[in-house]
C-alpha cells in the first residue's frame, strides 16, 4: 500500500530556502541544502535565493518538483516568471510539474501562466490551528485550506504528511471540498530525532480510518504508514 513520492520525480531546485522554519523541515530539506556550503552559502542557510544558472536544464524525469528544497512564497515575482517560463520553454509534454507553497495565495497572480502540466500542492497537516505556531511559522491550516480551495485552477494536489491530530469529520470535509486530483497521505518519517518526538500524531486507528473515508472520494497515496 505504501508509495514513495519521489519514485518518479526529480527534483529542480532554481530557486532554494524558506522562512517558514517548520520543525520537521529542519530534518529533511534543511539537511540537503546544507551540504552545499561549500558550493553555496545561502543554500547552507536555508535562506530564500534565486540559482538563475539552473534555469538552463530540467531533469528528464516524469514528475518534476520544482524549488522542491523551498516555498516559493518567498520568491520575487520576476524569479517565479522566469522559472514558470522555463518550464514551458524546457518542459516535455509528458512531464507533470509540481509547484508547492504553505501560502498558496501566492499562486494566485500566476494562475493564467501556468501550462496544462502543472499541479499546485500545498501541505495540510491538520485542521487544528491550536498549537500550531510552535510547529511552523506558515499560514495556519484553517487559512492554508481557504487559500488553496479558492484558487481557481484544475490541477489540485494535497498532501497530508506528516499528519497531525484532527478531527475527522473537519477533515474529510476540508478535502472534499477542495476537490484534488490525489492525496498524499504520511505521518513523521523521522520519528529517530529527539526533537521531533513532540508532533502531535495521530493513533493508526485514526490514521487508517481517514485513509478508508478519503479513498470513498479522492484517490489515496500512502507515503508513510504508522508503526
Amino acid at each position: 500500500m505504501k508509495s514513495n513520492m519521489y519514485d518518479q520525480a526529480r527534483t529542480w531546485n532554481p530557486f532554494v530556502g524558506c522562512l517558514f522554519d517548520c520543525i520537521y523541515c529542519r530534518y529533511s530539506f534543511q539537511l540537503q541544502t546544507k551540504r552545499q556550503k561549500q558550493r553555496c552559502p545561502l543554500c547552507a542557510e536555508y535562506e530564500p535565493h534565486f540559482h538563475p544558472e539552473r534555469l538552463k536544464r530540467i531533469p528528464r524525469a516524469s514528475i518534476v518538483f520544482v524549488c522542491g528544497y523551498s516555498d516559493v512564497r518567498f520568491a520575487l515575482e520576476s524569479t517565479m516568471l522566469e522559472i514558470i517560463k522555463t518550464v514551458e520553454q524546457l518542459g516535455k509534454p509528458d512531464q507533470t510539474f509540481y509547484f508547492q507553497s504553505k501560502a498558496p495565495a501566492c499562486f494566485e497572480p500566476f494562475l493564467n501562466a501556468f501550462s496544462d502540466n502543472v499541479i499546485l500542492l500545498t501541505t495540510i497537516e491538520t485542521n487544528r490551528d491550536a498549537g500550531y505556531r510552535a510547529i511552523s511559522k506558515a499560514p495556519p491550516p484553517s487559512i492554508r485550506y481557504k487559500q488553496f480551495r479558492s484558487l481557481d485552477f484544475p490541477r489540485k494536489v494535497l498532501t497530508l504528511e506528516p499528519l497531525f491530530k484532527f478531527d475527522h469529520e473537519a477533515m474529510v470535509q476540508m478535502v472534499g471540498e477542495i476537490s484534488p486530483e490525489y492525496v498524499w497521505l504520511g505521518v513523521n518519517s523521522k520519528r529517530r530525532y529527539k526533537a521531533l518526538k513532540c508532533l502531535p500524531e495521530p493513533s493508526a486507528e485514526e490514521f487508517w480510518k481517514l485513509h478508508d473515508t478519503l479513498s470513498q472520494f479522492v484517490d489515496v497515496k500512502v507515503k508513510t504508514e504508522p508503526v
